[in-house]
């Protein structure tokens, strides 16, 4: 593996939102294979105790029921982390959810509270804990859980579409203003799963084309050992190449004034068929 920024150091305090499931409890596995201390916030119930109770077995692990939503219950996993452990030195914003609230002109209700998890859960999790990190004198890195959604914003489901997307633009910004106030020691990067095999999948069985949570969260290290800011996950179905080709043609619907999403659109698939096979 590259060589990890001090923020991992064992024995440094990582908070893990989402962490009893999916790409969070895989992240936080990860973590703690690192020797640093695992704060699991996710909802209560006993699928968080469950993924505590396993991970306990590879080193320190604190779980701390916790709906990202609310602003106060994220400052109360702040207060409970610091009077237990300390200073954080990593944060995951990783908690989201996946429900289809339809289109842009359907329950306004239904795309608040999608909204509420994945978006404003990942400016809690940032205005809750990232002053301190500031005003210290430690390394510090801040993981967000974006999606390749937030990028080429495929039809199906606009809302997650837009929560993701949101969290491209506020991490790239959370990335400037760190490297403008720490000089760097203190640093953002955006995680972008592929297709991965979560329970957000829907599915009972891991499909072929799917990477594991695991596999991305070792790939999230390896990015970020490397220093990258943009962590592009591929998966066993669409390469690195395949993902640049359609978020430029996504691009390039501004600069060539070409209809909102023409990726698919009926006027624009040979031309996109072809971009795509040059």
């Amino acid at each position: 593996m590259t060589q990890l920024p001090p923020a991992f150091a064992t024995g440094e305090v990582a908070v893990v939102t989402g962490g009893a499931s999916g790409i969070g409890y895989a992240l936080a596995s990860r973590l703690l294979g690192l020797g640093l201390k695992v704060v699991l916030a996710d909802l209560g119930g006993d699928r968080l105790g469950e993924a505590a109770a396993r991970l306990a077995a590879g080193g320190e692990v604190l779980a701390v029921e916790t709906d990202v939503a609310s602003r106060p219950d994220v400052e109360r996993l702040r207060d409970e982390v610091l009077g237990r452990w300390g200073p954080v030195s990593i944060l995951v914003n990783n908690a989201a959810v996946s429900q289809n609230p339809g289109q842009p002109w359907d329950d306004g209700g239904a795309w608040e509270a999608l909204l509420g998890v994945n978006l404003m859960g990942v400016l809690h999790g940032v205005q809750t804990f990232v002053p301190a990190m500031i005003d210290g004198d430690r390394p510090g890195v801040i993981i967000n859980t974006g999606s390749k959604q937030g990028i080429t914003s495929p039809p199906g489901n606009p809302a997650y579409n837009l929560s993701k997307a949101g969290v491209r633009s506020y991490t790239e910004a959370l990335a400037y203003g760190l490297r403008e106030a720490t000089a760097g020691r203190v640093s953002a990067h955006l995680l972008i799963p592929g297709f991965t095999f979560t329970g957000m999948t829907g599915r009972p069985d891991k499909p072929e084309a799917a990477w594991s949570a695991d596999q991305v969260a070792g790939f999230a290290l390896e990015s970020i050992g490397r220093g990258d800011f943009y962590i592009l996950c591929p998966d066993n179905d669409v390469d690195r190449a395949t993902d640049e080709k359609r978020m430029r043609w996504a691009m390039d619907d501004i600069i060539a004034n070409r209809p909102a999403l023409s990726r698919w659109h009926p006027d624009y698939k040979a031309a996109f068929d072809a971009f795509m096979k040059s």
